[in-house]
């Protein structure tokens, strides 16, 4: 069934060296939309220039990207992994130019970086370049960061709720109702934190990880357990050592830790609603 609904164009901006964490993205996006456009009445529209722009000659092609994607998006999501890009005539890099465009037109820019393994075959003047850039950029913003692309949809998803907020198209939605009965949802959070120095006094970091663990019911969850599922690696779950309460709206965080590698992971919750045990897998990272 049709319905009325706001438009808002999300451009997804990165290096070509990352094409699943573009995916993602795209993929995080079109999810939200299944989840939310129909109550909200807002639908995100992707746009990525290797599958949205049109062919057309009388420019730099860095020109037509930014006139058919940056000019008319409302939102850009911008992502690095080991690359800065190719330069551009006005920029040391696409990705940069596009970044600095959408940032002077008053748009939400989301800038994300990969941490995850640096590839062999790594190009160590890009990588270097990458580096400065986000020296430099970090002076002017909050910047995030993904291991696993699980992780990135995570984000795209906060992130589109905060601009949604932001824009003030939050009220166009119907009275939210309260989910009967137990409603468990879970969410990955990490920060950077400094650690230390070094010898030089430079400020060393370590990225602190949780897990926030949220009842949106209006129901108690009793007896609630937290077991940790990976293909591949370690998750370690700092959970409660016997079973615990979840009360209706509340949330409660779970430190977590995780190897180098880890892959596939999930979180499953198990707890007790009206006299019956009753469990939920989440992928986490």
């Amino acid at each position: 069934m049709s319905f009325t609904a706001s438009v808002l164009r999300v451009m997804i901006a990165s290096p070509s060296d990352i094409p699943d964490a573009r995916d993602a993205v795209e993929a995080a996006i079109n999810d939200w939309n299944n989840a939310n456009a129909k109550n909200k009445q807002i639908v995100l529209l992707p746009w990525r220039w290797e599958t949205s722009s049109v062919p057309l000659l009388g420019g730099h092609p860095q020109s037509l990207i930014n006139a058919q994607g940056v000019d008319e998006s409302d939102i850009v999501f911008a992502l690095f992994g080991s690359r800065l890009g190719s330069p551009t005539p006005d920029a040391v890099s696409g990705t940069v130019e596009e970044i600095q465009r959408a940032v002077d037109a008053g748009k939400p820019v989301h800038l994300y970086f990969s941490t995850a393994a640096l590839p062999n075959d790594v190009d160590t003047r890009q990588l270097d370049g990458l580096r400065e850039f986000r020296t430099e950029i970090s002076q002017r913003g909050l910047l995030g960061e993904f291991a696993t692309t699980a992780q990135l949809g995570h984000e795209v998803w906060k992130a589109v709720e905060f601009d949604i907020s932001s824009l003030g198209l939050a009220g166009a939605a119907p009275a939210v109702i309260t989910p009967s009965g137990v409603d468990i949802r879970v969410q990955p959070q990490q920060e950077r934190e400094v650690s230390g120095v070094d010898k030089k006094g430079a400020p060393r970091y370590r990225t602190k990880r949780w897990l926030e663990v949220t009842n949106d019911g209006d129901q108690d969850a009793e007896q609630v357990s937290f077991e940790s599922i990976t293909a591949a690696g370690m998750l370690r779950v700092i959970a409660p050592s016997q079973p615990t309460t979840l009360h209706k709206k509340t949330t409660r965080r779970l430190p977590i830790a995780l190897s180098a590698g880890v892959d596939g992971a999930k979180l499953r919750v198990t707890w007790v609603e009206d006299e019956e045990t009753r469990e939920k897998i989440f992928d986490v990272y």
